[in-house]
């Protein structure tokens, strides 16, 4: 059999697992900054947690999980001939794999209410899956990095998280990421006015692809969906809106004055808009566009997706949004929350296309004792051990270098796993009671004593 793994799941070198730790640790200080929790909660869900939250398209592409054992055994003889796929499923998969982080932390609210300070804010750095078809950027098993404020309708939520992703990217040097914003009642209300209310759902699925089916297929799809060619005409100036955030917000109000919601969803961009600009953003870009739909159901106020830098072929590299009722669901009412996500690996190729990560991202040993002996072992152990007490990363070769060729096998493997540093000792070094270091780098070497080189590192 030939070693493989699933279509759209990856393996990870030692350097590409610093490398994405290097992104999580930066994300989880500034989430820590801002005064998140860090909660945890299954790989896997019940079924009836996950589905029905994220919409048809959001459905099919959850990960069922087969019941254990002889899991057709209590299916339905009607339906394993009938070929209704999705009843069969309901009898022979009690469980899935997570979709996204939001659902089961709405779960983990309402089954946890009475231990949980409101609001709440918490963070979560978890993989998730999705059946999707795996492609440049998307896979079937990636992480999220989610931060929610759950129990507050403060419109200051959102401009914090605002700042949130400014200041990661800050942190990461990924200069000039757009957070794009729309807010999910100002397109309820463009629904209502064109008078595609009852299609609302259809409506927001179709134009949330419009960056990658472009505007004729948005109103194909429309069309096939029910909706009339006149509503699609009186839609039109969405696709050619432009200028800044507050000019965009003036057009609309004369096209949405005849609808509450609609206004609503407006005033509540401008106060976003108006007081972000206030505080001002030091490397992204807040930009209002009203075709962003983002087509998960249980958005309800403003939506928030983020885009790499200009130049860079990527999908969104973040989203989030308001959620008024999420909890609902679940038996907890009328509970608002509002949460972004960081997408860790679209992050990953960012930086690796521009160059972005630091050097010392690659972790590795800092030292390397070269082994020419039992007793030398020995020896060289003792330093290794005071070494490793005050935080230096330090190893030695596991096979005893007995001829010259053996010893340059050690030297290529320091060479190979970029050690700055080697140790070596030899019979002077015994009889001096001291340590041979070599740079690496520079080829230089000096002989020191246990106490110097401790502090050489040190």
């Amino acid at each position: 059999m030939k070693p493989s793994i699933p279509k759209g799941t990856r393996d990870f070198s030692p350097a590409q697992v610093a490398r994405r730790t290097y992104i999580m640790d930066t994300i989880r200080h500034h989430f820590s900054c801002y005064g998140f929790q860090a909660i945890e909660t299954p790989s896997f869900e019940k079924s009836e947690t996950l589905m029905g939250k994220y919409g048809e398209e959001g459905d099919r592409l959850i990960f069922k999980i087969l019941n254990s054992g002889d899991y057709l055994k209590k299916a339905s003889d009607t339906f394993l001939t009938s070929k209704d796929s999705q009843k069969l499923t309901q009898q022979i998969s009690e469980k899935a794999l997570r979709y996204d982080l939001t659902v089961p932390f709405a779960r983990y609210v309402v089954q946890h209410q009475n231990d949980i300070t409101f609001p709440f804010k918490r963070y979560q750095i978890q993989p998730v899956w999705r059946a999707d078809r795996p492609q440049k950027g998307r896979f079937r098993e990636f992480y999220q990095c989610d931060a929610d404020i759950i129990g507050s309708t403060s419109l200051l939520q959102e401009v914090e998280l605002v700042q949130l992703y400014d200041a990661v990217f800050t942190s990461l040097q990924l200069k000039g990421c757009v957070i794009k914003m729309n807010n999910r009642k100002l397109l309820s209300g463009i629904a209502q006015v064109i008078g595609a209310q009852d299609k609302l759902i259809d409506f927001t699925v179709a134009l949330d692809k419009l960056d990658k089916i472009g505007p004729d297929g948005v109103k194909k799809e429309m069309l096939e969906k029910g909706i009339s060619q006149e509503a699609i005409v009186k839609m039109q100036p969405l696709f050619s809106m432009s200028g800044t955030a507050k000019e965009q917000l003036e057009s609309l109000k004369s096209l949405l004055e005849g609808s509450q919601i609609g206004m609503q969803g407006i005033q509540e961009l401008e106060f976003i808009v108006d007081t972000v600009s206030a505080l001002e953003l030091q490397t992204a870009v807040l930009s209002l566009d009203v075709t962003l739909a983002r087509g998960l159901n249980y958005y309800t106020g403003a939506i928030f997706e983020v885009s790499a830098p200009q130049g860079i072929s990527m999908g969104s590299i973040g989203g989030g949004g308001r959620y008024d009722d999420l909890t609902g669901i679940f038996g907890l009412k009328n509970i608002s929350g509002v949460g972004i996500s960081f997408g860790l690996d679209r992050i990953y190729l960012v930086l690796e296309m521009l160059d972005l990560f630091p050097q010392t991202t690659v972790a590795t040993t800092q030292v390397l004792f070269f082994n020419f002996g039992e007793s030398e072992a020995v020896i060289a152990m003792k330093a290794i051990k005071a070494l490793r007490s005050v935080g230096v990363s330090a190893e030695l070769y596991p096979d005893i270098a007995s001829n010259q060729k053996k010893e340059r096998k050690q030297l290529t493997y320091a060479e190979k796993k970029n050690i700055s540093y080697v140790v070596l000792i030899k019979e002077q070094q015994i009889q001096d009671n001291t340590y041979l270091l070599k740079n690496m780098q520079t080829g230089d070497r000096q002989n020191l004593t246990l106490e110097q080189l401790v502090a050489f590192f040190k």
